[in-house]
C-alpha cells in the first residue's frame, strides 16, 4: 500500500532532515527530552536481585534480564521511570530499547544514555532514535577511531535538531509503527524459524548419509546397495553403520597438522609475501579458493609453516562453530595459522569430499571431547583429530556420497540464502518505514488498522 504524503510541508532548516510537515515544530531535542544520570555503585546492590538492561542482553533480546547483583562489578544507572535507552557505544549497531522499572531494583549500563520523554510521547521518541537518519547522524560523530569500540558523545544523543509533531500526531504515528513493526517482526521470526529448520535438515542429511549411506533412490541410481544391512560401529556417538563399511582412526587415512602466525612486527615475514596464509575465518566457507593474507618464503622457513597442497580438509580447532560449521575443503596450495588444522588424505585411503563431510558431522563431538584451557578452552588438538575413529566406506562409495551431499547441501544452502535475503529486505523496509514516519515523509495518522 502506497502511503500518502502530508498535504503541506515547509523547509526544516536542518540539512539532514529536509522538508517537514507544515504544522510540525523544529526544535532541539533538549527542549523536549532530558537525560537521566543517576547511578549506584556495585556495593549498593551486591546483595540484591536486580533487573539489568545490559548492552549484550538488549542486543540479543531487546530487553533486560534478572541478575544477581554480586555478578555486576561496575556502577549502573537506575531506571526510575519509563525511558528510552540509547547506547553511546558503537552507535552503528543502534542498541536501543524502551525500558521501565520492574518490581525489583532496575538498572542499566552506563553505556546507555537514558532519555526522559518530558514533552513528547515515549514510544515516538524510541522510534525517532531508531530512525536511520538519527543513527547515521550519531555514527558520523563518533569520537573513537577503533571500529570495535566507537563511542558517541552523550550530548549528541540528547541534543539534536529535529521536527516534532503534535502529541496527538506522535501517538498516532507510534500506534501505526507499533502495529506495522509487530507485523514485520512476526514475518521475520517465521522466516528465521524456516532458516533454522533448513539448517537442521542440512545437518541431519549429512549425519545420516555419512553414517548410513545414500538414500535408496540415490543408491539405486549410483549402482550401490539399497538399505544395506547394518552393524554396530562400536562407538556410542556413531551408532550403526553398513556392514560392508569399516571404522578407522583418522591418522590411518592421512597426514594431520596445524600452523602458526608469524610475528606481525617482523616485516620480513609479511611485506611482499606471496604465499597464501589462512586463518580460522576461512573455514566458515564450503570451499577455500583464495586468501587475504600472504607470507614470505622466510616466514615459511623460520616459522616452520606447513605447505598444504590440495586436496585437504581444514578444520577450525579453536572457537565455536558458526553458521555452517568449522570444516572446509582446501582447493589451492596454502599454509595456515595455529587455530586451524589440516587433514590431507593419503591416495587410495580416503576421498577428501567424504572426509570433509564426516568432520561437518563430527565437529560438535570433537568440541565436546576437547579439554583445552585458557583462551583456547575447548580447543581441538591434532592428536584428538588423529585418534578419532570414523566410518570408512569403500573409496568409490565415499566419492559418490561426497558428490551427492555437495549437490543436496547446495540446494538447501540456496534456499537458506533466499530466505535470508527476504529477512534482510524486511528489516530494511522496517527501518525505512520508521524513518519515513518519524521525519514526516509519509502521513500515517489516518491509516486504518488491519
Amino acid at each position: 500500500m502506497k502511503l500518502p504524503a502530508y498535504p503541506r510541508t515547509k523547509p526544516s532548516g536542518v540539512e539532514w532532515l529536509g522538508d517537514v510537515p507544515e504544522h510540525w515544530e523544529v526544535k532541539r531535542s533538549d527542549a523536549i527530552v532530558s537525560a537521566d544520570r543517576s547511578q549506584l555503585s556495585p556495593e549498593a546492590f551486591a546483595d540484591r536481585e536486580v533487573f539489568h538492561y545490559s548492552i549484550p542482553v538488549v542486543q540479543e533480546t531487546g530487553t533486560g534480564q534478572v541478575e544477581n547483583g554480586e555478578s555486576i562489578a561496575s556502577a549502573k544507572q537506575v531506571v526510575k521511570k519509563p525511558v528510552v535507552l540509547v547506547s553511546k557505544l558503537n552507535p552503528r549497531k543502534a542498541t536501543i530499547c524502551r525500558a521501565k522499572p520492574q518490581s525489583i531494583l532496575t538498572l542499566c549500563s552506563t553505556e546507555f544514555v537514558s532519555l526522559n520523554a518530558d514533552k513528547c510521547e515515549l514510544a515516538f521518541l524510541e522510534y525517532l532514535t531508531r530512525s536511520e537518519l538519527f543513527r547515521q547522524g550519531l555514527d558520523s560523530k563518533v569520537q573513537s577511531v577503533t571500529r570495535s569500540h566507537q563511542r558517541a558523545n552523550p550530548a549528541d544523543i540528547y541534543k539534536f535538531w529535529t521536527a516534532w509533531p503534535t502529541l496527538e500526531d506522535q501517538r498516532a504515528i507510534a500506534a501505526y509503527l507499533d502495529r506495522e513493526t509487530a507485523r514485520l517482526d512476526l514475518l521475520v521470526g517465521r522466516k528465521r524459524e524456516l532458516i533454522e529448520r533448513l539448517k537442521e535438515k542440512r545437518t541431519a542429511l549429512i549425519s545420516r548419509t555419512v553414517t548410513r549411506g545414500l538414500p535408496p533412490a540415490a543408491a539405486r541410481a549410483a549402482g550401490l546397495p539399497e538399505n544395506p544391512p547394518l552393524k554396530p560401529s562400536g562407538l556410542d556417538w556413531l551408532g550403526d553403520i553398513p556392514t560392508h563399511w569399516e571404522v578407522k582412526p583418522v591418522k590411518y587415512l592421512g597426514r594431520i597438522g596445524n600452523g602458526s602466525t608469524p610475528n606481525r612486527d617482523n616485516a620480513a615475514y609479511w611485506e611482499e609475501g606471496d604465499y597464501p596464509w589462512l586463518n580460522s575465518s576461512s573455514v566458515n566457507r564450503e570451499t577455500i579458493t583464495d586468501s587475504e593474507d600472504f607470507v614470505t618464503a622466510l616466514a615459511l622457513q623460520e616459522c616452520h609453516l606447513p605447505k598444504i597442497k590440495p586436496p585437504a580438509v581444514l578444520i577450525g580447532i579453536t572457537g565455536q562453530g558458526r553458521t555452517r560449521g568449522m570444516a572446509s575443503t582446501l582447493l589451492f596450495e596454502a599454509t595456515i595459522n595455529q587455530h586451524v588444522a589440516y587433514v590431507k588424505p593419503s591416495p587410495g585411503k580416503a576421498d577428501v569430499g567424504f572426509l570433509r563431510r564426516v568432520f561437518d558431522m563430527a565437529y560438535e563431538f570433537l568440541r565436546s571431547e576437547s579439554d583445552g584451557g585458557g583462551s583456547t578452552k575447548g580447543a581441538i588438538t591434532c592428536e584428538q583429530i588423529g585418534t578419532m575413529v570414523i566410518p570408512v566406506p569403500p573409496l568409490p562409495e565415499q566419492a559418490v556420497i561426497a558428490v551427492y551431499l555437495d549437490y543436496e547441501t547446495a540446494k538447501l544452502d540456496a534456499l537458506v540464502g533466499k530466505v535470508e535475503a527476504a529477512v534482510e529486505r524486511l528489516q530494511e523496509y522496517r527501518t525505512a518505514l520508521i524513518t519515513a514516519a518519524v521525519t514526516g515523509k509519509i502521513d500515517v495518522r489516518k491509516v486504518a488498522a488491519p
